[in-house]
């Protein structure tokens, strides 16, 4: 049980002063008292999986590769390279994006875990993976959508995960009427998808406890929803610096798989 606290500032020097094993006590302790519980995540939950991040010196941004060097790794995934350039972004997604047979590792499968047993109340991801739903997870908000849908820009009819990664045309069109066929993702210069961004906000406002991990809150969207918690707790899990550590009540640089398969 976490011990009561007379005001803001005596509760900060009490959880700055944990060592590491204390830390994840207070963590389990933590989890035992809340009972709205919601995980904010960003690439670093599925660099385990083998999925590079975007920034990180060997992410996806860094990634040295002759056909796409002349053009800024933020466009190829914006939809102005999507509409402008749609031979160019398909190459693009098709060789840096396929995720359909990667596997959950143990954060994803460990997150599904307490959502079973009524311990979380959803996951908001940046990620479009899918490797949240694949462990097991029910209520997973995709407010960047997902590499594994996909439908026409025209007539929106909607494919699977393979429409897109097997089509033999260099852009992709739909067998209904001829268009584009396009992922749920979503780019650079887009809006986020209402529904998923609109349950997010419920999500994070009504939560007691909120996990950030594996973001370092980079992205703006991330942040602003970061910034509409107002619960009890806030934890964060990133190896590298994350903004709001100042704000957090515990602060892990280690792997997000380590620290939640430490909660009991």
């Amino acid at each position: 049980m976490i011990k009561e606290f007379i005001s803001q500032r005596a509760k900060e020097k009490y959880f700055r002063s944990l060592n590491e094993e204390q830390k994840k006590n207070a963590l389990n302790n933590i989890f035992d008292e809340c009972s709205h519980i919601v995980f904010l995540g960003g690439a670093g939950v599925s660099t385990e999986s083998g999925i590079p991040d975007f920034r990180s010196k060997n992410g996806l941004y860094r990634k040295r590769d002759k056909k796409f060097a002349r053009y800024r790794p933020e466009y190829l995934l914006s939809s102005d390279c999507l509409y402008q350039n749609p031979k160019v972004f398909f190459d693009y997604f098709r060789s840096n994006l396929d995720c359909r047979n990667v596997q959950p590792n143990a954060a994803h499968k460990k997150l599904a875990e307490m959502e079973q047993k009524g311990k979380l109340d959803g996951i908001i991801t940046q990620n479009i993976d899918g490797l949240h739903q694949k462990a097991g997870s029910r209520n997973v908000q995709e407010i960047h959508g997902s590499a594994l849908r996909s439908h026409c820009v025209i007539c929106r009819k909607e494919y699977g995960p393979d429409f897109i990664f097997e089509s033999r045309d260099p852009v992709p069109v739909c067998p209904e009427c001829g268009k584009m066929v396009r992922p749920e993702v979503t780019l650079y210069g887009e809006i986020l998808p209402d529904e998923a961004y609109g349950n997010a906000i419920h999500l994070i406002q009504d939560a007691d406890c909120l996990i950030i991990g594996g973001t370092s809150l980079e992205v703006g969207t991330a942040a602003g929803l970061a910034h509409q918690f107002h619960g009890k707790y806030l934890v964060i899990i990133n190896k590298g610096k994350t903004k709001m550590e100042g704000k957090a009540d515990l602060v892990f640089h280690e792997s997000i798989s380590k620290v939640l398969c430490e909660i009991e």
